[in-house]
């Protein structure tokens, strides 16, 4: 007599689940001893891909409005750009988590 081999085996897939690494977007505050030239300079300087005219761009809406969003990405280079803007004198907000 033939024995029938009636156990199953199940694989089960992983779970995969990716964790989005923490962004966080960097804004540059308006002060009274920033000219427009040093904040657009001091961007094209730090920030990859920073054409002069989107630096002055924001350098205006930083005075118009107080504050300008200069930066989004990941965490880690939003950390180094922070820095070395502080480096420059500008002045900065906290570096925002989105």
């Amino acid at each position: 007599m033939e024995q029938e081999n009636t156990s199953t085996t199940t694989v089960l897939e992983p779970k995969t689940t990716k964790r989005k690494y923490p962004e966080a977007k960097l804004i540059v505050l308006d002060d009274n001893f920033n000219t427009f030239e040093h904040v657009a300079n001091s961007l094209v300087t730090i920030i990859p891909g920073m054409s002069e005219k989107r630096s002055w761009v924001l350098a205006v809406e930083v005075d118009r409005e107080g504050l300008a969003e200069v930066w989004r990405g990941p965490l880690e280079q939003a950390e180094l750009y922070h820095q070395q803007l502080i480096s420059k004198g500008l002045t900065m907000a906290p570096i925002e988590q989105t």
